[in-house]
């Protein structure tokens, strides 16, 4: 009888800062219904862990809030596996995420993942 390997999935912290000109912010809303869709299918899905807009620290306290990236906890087989969702996200493929600055890192979380 074969034994079936099974799957080591890693986890991974990702940082995707939003491109700083003009019209970035406009872009980010204008796809945002899309993006979050996605999201929550990667979330029910076990992909994405955690997921969360990144704001402004001026704009905690204020009613409408500054958003200027995304920042996601990810469970896959590899960090390619992250990237590929990464770059099919609506907010990379509308110019929303600065592509350059776009950090994707294994971690060994010290607490339980939700």
């Amino acid at each position: 009888m074969s034994e079936t390997a099974q799957k080591v999935f890693h986890k991974f912290l990702v940082y995707a800062p939003d491109k700083r000109d003009e019209g970035a912010l406009g872009r980010r809303l204008s796809v945002r219904d899309q993006h979050v869709v996605v999201t929550r299918q990667n979330i029910a899905s076990g992909f994405i862990r955690v997921a969360s807009a990144l704001i402004t620290p001026e704009s905690l306290d204020q009613e409408q809030k500054k958003m200027v990236g995304s920042v996601f906890i990810c469970e896959a087989e590899n960090a390619e596996k992250v990237r590929e969702m990464i770059e099919a996200d609506i907010y990379y493929t509308s110019d929303v995420w600065d592509p350059e600055k776009i950090v994707i890192l294994g971690m060994l979380p010290a607490t339980p993942l939700p």
